[in-house]
């Protein structure tokens, strides 16, 4: 099933010297009670300078998975300096005045921990597993980098180019995912989902030193993020540390978080041909869709979820069992919807046309299945089955303390709430087959429909690559 993509860094470059310093403020308070949720013992607290903290206790194994999410994505972006998450996401790993160049991965690392990043519409999040005892090593450092981030000249030419060198290599060198760029590119006329995560090259060719700086000022504070800690802890210890290392970092007052941009309404279908260098054809197709934060009806999306694993849910689903295998229309087909984002997204498919087929063979099969879809109900064994499915899904999920946390964090961020993700599974379990039906009919419609095809040209030695974006960038 096709999953939304985020950009993931790990940091191996060296740490800047100098200090950007935002002062100090006054120590934390709680303003929220712990509160029991989910599968284990939730604790919930607000700091003073307006800092979430969520801790979920997981007592199964001596490790804790910190992570820091900020309210910042591509979506929030404005033209002209698209991709600027992102590269603020790589200068993060360059350092402070307190800890020089290396020093962050260094600690990290003879620590026993392991720590990474991530880039999405929505959010930015860093993270670090450590021993349970060494969660104070990333609070330390966390800490650090929210308020005291150096951000030099020099240092910052070079990881533009780093994240140049990444553009060629994930999206101009891989004509899939350039496909997939034109596609939201034209899907979304208003909405900040039209925004590659990465950035448009010549933006990243644009962005300045004071840009960055900027935009770190505006958005890293501490009323603009929440901190996610799962593992064997507890609430008390974690809220003690959070006070120590995180209490003395001033909120920004100037702090505006806008509603995001509203999206007109699409009334007609849109298509977009894309010429590249390639071995294969490729069509994407998407159809607008509401998420669950801001969702009209809260059942739609839970049922778009289960339409997904109808359709594509294992080797079992409808678009294995008749597309691949059955009619041999295509090599590779996906369905997938992102119940998580804080703006109204995308039901989508992609999918490889087998040899002697087309891509317009592939998309009159894919307009078969939604017809079906909308004039016969699933019947009751295939819906059971799929429930299942997605239940497992999340259960195996909460196997680890890692995606405990980035459920939690993912839901914060948009403007969800960490009670949500206790209450997935009951909603999925409610879905009926006449919602299913409904959500087919209501939002899987032509005026609502963009459109992607990609007609490969032949291939030269520039084009390293092709299929779909995925995976750590370095």
């Amino acid at each position: 099933m096709k999953k939304p993509f985020i950009l993931l860094s790990l940091a191996t470059m060296a740490v800047l010297s100098a200090c950007s310093q935002i002062p100090s403020t006054t120590a934390a308070k709680t303003a929220e009670t712990p509160t029991e949720g989910g599968d284990g013992l939730t604790h919930v607290y607000r700091l003073e300078n307006g800092l979430k903290v969520i801790v979920r206790e997981d007592h199964r194994a001596p490790v804790v998975v910190s992570q820091i999410w900020y309210k910042v994505g591509s979506s929030y972006e404005p033209n002209g300096i698209t991709g600027i998450s992102h590269l603020l996401e790589h200068m993060m790993f360059k350092g402070t005045k307190s800890h020089p160049p290396g020093e962050f991965s260094r600690i990290i690392s003879a620590n026993g921990g392991r720590e990474n990043a991530f880039t999405g519409q929505d959010y930015t999040a860093y993270f670090q597993q450590l021993e349970r005892g060494r969660l104070k090593v990333s609070f330390e450092l966390e800490a650090d980098r929210m308020h005291n981030l150096v951000i030099k000249p020099e240092e910052f030419d070079k990881e533009r180019q780093v994240v140049m060198e990444e553009r060629r290599m994930r999206t101009d060198d891989n004509p899939n995912a350039l496909t997939d760029e034109q596609f939201n590119a034209a899907a979304f006329t208003n909405s900040g989902y039209q925004h590659p995560i990465i950035g448009w090259m010549q933006d990243i060719e644009a962005i300045t030193v004071d840009d960055l700086r900027h935009w770190y000022q505006r958005w890293y504070a501490p009323n603009n993020a929440t901190l996610l800690v799962v593992g064997d802890v507890t609430g008390p210890e974690v809220l003690t540390l959070a006070k120590q290392y995180f209490g003395p970092i001033l909120a920004n007052d100037a702090l505006d978080i806008r509603p995001p941009a509203v999206e007109p309404e699409q009334l007609g279908p849109r298509d977009v041909i894309v010429k590249a260098p390639a071995k294969l054809p490729y069509l994407l197709i998407g159809y607008k869709a509401p998420a669950l934060h801001g969702a009209q009806e809260t059942w739609e999306p839970y049922a778009l979820e289960v339409l997904a694993g109808i359709l594509d849910g294992g080797n079992s689903a409808r678009l294995s069992r008749d597309l691949i295998r059955g009619d041999q229309i295509a090599s590779s087909v996906d369905a997938g919807y992102d119940i998580g984002g804080r703006m109204p997204g995308l039901f989508m498919f992609d999918g490889v046309p087998n040899e002697g087929k087309t891509t317009v063979d592939l998309g009159k099969a894919l307009s078969k299945q939604i017809k079906t879809l909308q004039d016969e109900p699933v019947p009751a064994a295939e819906l059971d089955r799929v429930k299942a499915q997605v239940i497992a899904a999340d259960v195996y999920d909460r196997d680890s303390v890692f995606y405990q946390a980035m459920k939690l964090g993912m839901y914060e961020t948009v403007g969800l709430s960490w009670r949500d993700v206790g209450r997935y599974v009951d909603n999925i379990n409610q879905v009926t087959a006449d919602q299913v039906q409904a959500v087919a009919r209501k939002y899987l419609i032509d005026d609502h429909k963009t459109t992607a095809t990609l007609v490969p040209l032949p291939m030269t030695g520039q084009h390293r690559g092709h299929g779909p974006m995925a995976g750590p960038i370095r």
